[in-house]
């Protein structure tokens, strides 16, 4: 008799340590108490309903749940890991702050030598930084690029309409002594 009152006691635990978890997901997001939470909260509402059912024992609701607890724990598992939610595959994270050199973003507010915001494209979790130019103001909505990542979370870039022209006129300057080569050789 305290056997069967224990275990019929058990689902309504679970289904509350599970909708428990359920929400400190939400305070500590990352996956870290999601899946065990789901489990434990479908065991729960599992265990409950096949109580409810007649001439079920508490060693079948039992076997039931654990059953569900291990289904509701892969599915769970493998949704995650198929949805990429907190970038799991490492797509959407840096791994340090020297991977984001190279990394291109636009200003949320407006860069200069001493302050300012940008977005970055591929930034992480949270892709805002605070930012610094190497010379100049970049204004709000340029295009920039990161060009020394420093270590923290303030990042030196540089506009890309700037690096552009650097390019263009490298381009242009080998395009100039291409063609005094060719005047030189042909006459």
């Amino acid at each position: 008799m305290v056997i069967g009152t224990l275990l019929g006691n058990i689902p309504l635990l679970l289904l509350l340590v599970g909708a428990g978890l359920i929400i400190a997901e939400a305070f500590a997001p990352g996956a870290h108490f999601f899946v065990a939470g789901v489990a434990l909260f479908a065991a729960g509402a599992a265990g409950i309903l096949v109580a409810s059912l007649p001439f079920v024992g508490p060693i079948i609701t039992f076997l039931v749940m654990s059953i569900v607890v291990l289904v509701a724990s892969g599915a769970t598992l493998y949704a995650y890991r198929q949805l990429d939610i907190y970038g799991g595959t490492g797509e959407g994270r840096t791994s340090d702050s020297s991977s984001l050199r190279g990394q291109t973003g636009r200003v949320t507010e407006t860069v200069t030598p001493t302050s300012g915001e940008v977005k970055l494209d591929k930034g992480g979790f949270n892709p805002h930084y605070k930012a610094r130019s190497i010379d100049g103001e970049i204004p709000e909505g340029a295009e920039v690029m990161v060009v020394d990542p420093g270590g923290g979370n303030v990042v030196t870039v540089e506009s890309i309409a700037d690096l552009r022209d650097d390019i263009d006129r490298e381009l242009e300057r080998g395009r100039e002594a291409k063609a005094e080569t060719e005047t030189e050789t042909t006459s």
